[in-house]
């Protein structure tokens, strides 16, 4: 039995490809796919063959935000059957290393992760996975929805590496994808000031539709002024700013002000990976003012909190699609998903219509 897969050869080079359905091994589930989301760091792929250290060297299946329909289930795997509806957590870590036991297992040095050099992702009919990183999808949650937990997961991860608390006042720079899902999990978590920046309008008026309370136009405002301005509380200039700042555009420029936007005592937590890794940091201003400044990598034990969210109606993932492909058109996905930045926030890739 063959399948369809969308293949990466080189930049800007994908090739639909007739390959075997794979059969799943003992612990493991093979998934019909059905919802791929395209994500920033599939178009990165795309478009440059690399990021950081992680280089395409062989052809290789993008594609990492995903659900499906179990077709067939491996030896040993209890709890699933043919035809559950799942969203697949695109890591696989070793669950046997000191960081997987004490919980933080996306900082497994074994980790296994779709879509990242040289491990083949989700834009394919089918594919086989462990079944201990499936997670059954209510039916109350959309197809949609249910691929999307993945970037969801990302912000959960991000409230929480703030120490997102109730009452708190949080700035969320840029109001992408995992800016309004980072934004809608620190408002789950118990903020209640949320200020979303951005340069788009349209996804400024998302970001206030899902949940934020003030929205900044960048290349219209002061940003630094304006939330000055909003958390001043009587309070000395120097004394204003966020209690947490998530910083998600992942450019230099927002990396810097992300650090001017919090205030002393404040939390910064660095979301967005910028393209040069090599930063310009202003660590004296931040350490005169106790600003902490925590990184993020993926997330650990967040599908489950993420499915209970949106079955709750808490979380609204399906606002994030703009566009659709099919599977033969991935490379026009990826394509669409880089050169119109400002009129898309989330393309979606139906593998199966």
């Amino acid at each position: 039995m063959k399948m369809k897969t969308a293949v990466l050869h080189s930049i800007r080079d994908v090739r639909i490809e007739e390959r075997d359905i794979p059969q799943p091994q003992a612990g493991h589930v093979l998934v019909r796919i059905q919802k791929v989301g395209v994500c920033a760091s599939d178009v990165h792929y795309f478009t440059h063959g690399r990021i950081g250290p992680f280089v395409v060297e062989a052809p290789l299946v993008l594609g990492h935000e995903s659900m499906g329909v179990i077709e067939a289930v491996g030896e040993g795997v209890k709890g699933f059957a043919a035809g559950d509806r799942v969203t697949l957590e695109p890591g696989s870590p070793c669950r046997t290393c000191e960081y997987c036991k004490s919980g933080r297992y996306n900082l497994c040095p074994e980790m296994t992760f779709m879509a990242t050099p040289p491990v083949n992702g989700a834009f394919t009919e089918y594919l086989e996975w462990p079944a201990d990183f499936a997670f059954k999808v209510p039916d109350s949650i959309s197809d949609d929805a249910a691929a999307l937990i993945e970037p969801l997961a990302v912000g959960i991860w991000a409230a929480r590496r703030g120490q997102v608390k109730s009452g708190d006042t949080v700035v969320v720079v840029g109001a992408g994808p995992i800016g309004c899902t980072t934004l809608q999990a620190a408002k789950a978590a118990g903020a209640t000031t949320l200020i979303a920046i951005d340069l788009e309008d349209f996804r400024l008026d998302l970001a206030r539709e899902l949940g934020a309370t003030h929205t900044i136009n960048a290349r219209h405002q002061n940003a630094q002024q304006v939330i000055q301005d909003l958390t001043s509380r009587g309070l000395p200039t120097s004394h204003s700013g966020a209690d947490v700042v998530f910083e998600t555009a992942g450019t230099l420029r927002t990396c810097q002000q992300s650090m001017l936007l919090a205030r002393p005592g404040g939390v910064v937590v660095l979301v967005g990976l910028p393209p040069d890794p090599m930063v310009t940091l202003d660590l004296v201003a931040a350490a005169a003012r106790e600003v902490d400044i925590r990184g993020l990598f993926r997330y650990a034990n967040c599908y489950p909190v993420a499915l209970a969210l949106l079955e709750q109606g808490r979380i609204n993932l399906d606002r994030l699609v703009t566009h659709r492909f099919a599977l033969p058109q991935v490379q026009e996905a990826l394509t669409f998903a880089d050169e119109f930045k400002q009129q898309s926030m989330k393309v979606m890739v139906d593998v199966t219509p």
